[in-house]
Formats: C-alpha cells, structure tokens, sequence
C-alpha cells in the first residue's frame, strides 16, 4: 500500500494532514515531545541554544521531536527551520516578512530588541552605546527627549524643574543653570548686578535686594564692619561718614552733643577732651586753606591774580586760614602793589582778635593807584587756638587778592 502525505503550514499552526487509499484519512498535530535528547538540560529544539536539527529532519515527514517539516523547503527565512521547527522569534532565524531581526536573545539593549524589532529611538528600550535614554515617547520634556537624549540644562528645551532653558551654559545672562535670575541665586548677571553672593542677606559684602556691594552710605549697616549707617554725607550727626557712631574725640563736631571735636586729647586747644570749646566754634567747623607761595606779602609780581576767580587757592566766599607758604595770618601793614601776584594787594585794616574775642568785623584794604584803600571788602575774623579763620567775600574788582604774612 503506497501513502502520499500533504503538509498544510500557517503562521501560528501547522496541520499536518496524511490521505490512504480507501478515503482513510489521518490527521496529526505538531507537538514537542520531552526531552529533546542534545545534552543542553532543556525539552526544546530550535531555540537557538545550539541544538542540532532532529536526525529525519528534511524528510517531508513530521517524526516525533519536530514540529513542522517541508523537506528542501525548509529554510532560514521561512515558516518552518532548518530544524524542523515552526519560525518564532528568538530562534535565530530571520523570518522574511515576519521579523527585522532576530538575534536568539532577550536581551533588549543591544541592536535586536524584544519582538524581533530592529532598535530605534523611542522603542522603550535603552540601545546601549547609541542611546542615552529611550522612554518610548516623543515628549521632550520628560527627562528624555525625542532623539533618545537625556534631557539637560543648556539642550534648549524646557525640562522638568526647569524656568526656562536658553541652550546655553551662560551663568551671566537671564536664565543662569535653567533657573530665572534673581538677587541672591549666587550668579552675577551682567548689566544688571554688580555682585551676587547667593544668599538674601543685605547686611554682609553683598546687599540685597539689588545685589550691589556694600558701601558706607548705603543705608545698609554692613555687620562686623559698619557701626551705622545713616546714607547720608554729614559728618556732624550721630552717625559720621566712615560709618562710625559719633563719638568725642573722633574730629567731628556732633551738632547739638558736642561744643567742638578737634580729635586729640589736649585741653588746652580750644577744645577740651570732653568736647567742650574754649574757643569760638567756628574754629571747629570746615574752612578752606591759603597755602600757595605766591599769596605771600613776599611774592613781588608774578602774575595778576583775582579773588573772584575760581584756582590759585581761591574756592569762592567763605571761612579760610593762612597756612604753609602763604604764611599764617593776614598782614596787618601795607602792602606794596604788585606783590603777592596781584595788582592791588589786600591786607588787614585793623588787628586781629583774641582768643576769647569771639568773631569780629574788620576792613580789608586794597592797595593801588597810590591809594593804600582803593577798594575795600568787609570780613570777619576770629582767633583760634594758634590760628586765625577769615570770612572772606569776593574782591570787588580785578585784579585784587588777599595777602599773608609769616
């Protein structure tokens, strides 16, 4: 008796159907059989653990241990093995049409991941050595983006625990480490801060809320080296302009506190250690100082100097002392014309006061012209402890100068 066999193949079952003579028919179901007899512990053939194909494979005849069998047709590429078993993925062959890939793994990092899919970005799988990340999205802003990058500050893309994100690394600009710039975030941002310490105090180098340093003035009392800070440029309140708490002794007259602070510890000054004047105050507030040669009675010609004009020592109307060069008082005598650089020369029409005299009123003579009071101007004058102090007006003509003497 002769039997032929036919085989009917699917994707997902393999049928294999027998016809004898006599319209007998047999059909018979592809099975695996226990213990598949390679020596590898397992009861599986074709899983690409090395084992060889079954001894009748390729014999068009489904023998017990093989679950499919077409003879030649049997193929790397096709529905059944070259070992006799149905195409699956992870057996390592590559069924055309079927799978991408198939490189008898599970391992899902390398270029073959699971269900026989080539790698690519956005897969859900981690390529290792091409990709940093893969969370199976197109979102961007989710710690990995859509080309598989780790999402990071400077990438230009707003992450997560991002304000903002310029796609630089730039710590001066207005987004410093993907965090909007403020006073205190410890970046300075140019144009806009000086300094930047990274904390909120306005009371330590740099001051909050504008990040500038700290200065005496600021109106800020910058801890542990400003005693006050009054933001002001008056040094006779209680607080001076090097930032200290107004004190006697300290060269500052304290309006309303102090009768005077000459800054030493001598009673016999003027002013005694406990601030109290034995002279006029004025002697102890602010004056300007003659100390130029050429203001000398001893300076013959030289120029023509005037006092109305601004340089040479003359700063406008106001309290001045004879010093240095220039001499130390106002001379008392005549004054030829032509000397102390000017045309008509000034000198004192009256004597000078005392100590305890207070302010007084004088007359300041201008020589010229064979007049020894050609012109004259109206001052005051008071005696300080070794000094004299003139309240001087403008000259009222050119070129005219007040004189002094040794």
């Amino acid at each position: 008796m002769r039997r032929s066999l036919v085989l009917c193949l699917s994707p997902l079952l393999m049928l294999a159907c027998a016809e004898a003579e006599g319209d007998a028919p047999f059909t018979s179901t592809f099975t695996t059989l226990p213990g598949d007899g390679d020596g590898d512990g397992d009861d599986t053939t074709g899983d690409g653990d090395g084992d060889p194909p079954p001894q009748d494979c390729g014999d068009s005849v489904v023998n017990p241990g093989e679950q499919c069998d077409l003879g030649s047709q049997n193929s790397e590429s096709g529905q059944c093995t070259p070992l006799c078993t149905i195409a699956s993925c992870g057996d390592g062959f590559l069924y055309e049409g079927f799978e991408e890939c198939d490189d008898s793994n599970n391992d899902n990092t390398d270029d073959c991941v699971s269900g026989c899919k080539l790698a690519t970005c956005g897969d859900g799988f981690t390529q290792a050595g091409v990709e940093a990340c893969d969370d199976g999205n197109d979102d961007d802003a989710d710690g990995c983006t859509a080309t598989c990058l780790t999402g990071e500050c400077g990438d230009g893309i707003l992450q997560d625990g991002e304000q903002c994100d310029d796609g630089n690394v730039t710590t001066s600009d207005e987004c410093p480490a993907c965090q909007l710039a403020f006073c205190g975030d410890g970046y300075v941002q140019a144009g806009v801060e000086v300094c930047d310490d990274g904390n909120m105090d306005g009371n330590d180098a740099c001051t909050s809320p504008f990040c500038t340093p700290a200065v005496c003035g600021d109106g800020i009392v910058y801890d542990g080296v400003e005693e006050c800070d009054d933001q002001n440029d008056n040094d006779n309140d209680a607080c001076t302009t090097a930032c200290t708490i107004a004190v006697c002794g300290d060269g500052f007259k304290h309006e309303g506190v102090e009768e005077c602070d000459d800054g030493d510890d001598d009673d016999d000054d003027g002013c005694d250690t406990n601030c109290i004047a034995s002279a006029d105050p004025q002697c102890f507030l602010a004056y300007n100082e003659f100390s130029l040669a050429n203001r000398n009675k001893n300076q013959i010609g030289g120029g023509a100097f005037c006092d109305q004009q601004a340089g040479n020592g003359w700063q406008g109307a106001g309290w001045y002392r004879f010093t240095g060069d220039a001499g130390t008082q106002m001379s008392e005598t005549v004054i030829p014309s032509n000397q102390c650089a000017t045309h008509a020369s000034g000198w004192l029409n009256g004597a000078h006061p005392e100590l305890n005299d207070g302010i007084v009123a004088r007359q300041v003579c201008f020589n010229w012209s064979g007049n020894q009071c050609n012109w004259n101007a109206n001052i005051e004058v008071v005696a300080c402890p070794g000094y004299y102090l003139y309240n001087l007006p403008n000259t009222p003509a050119c070129s005219l100068r007040y004189c002094g003497q040794d």
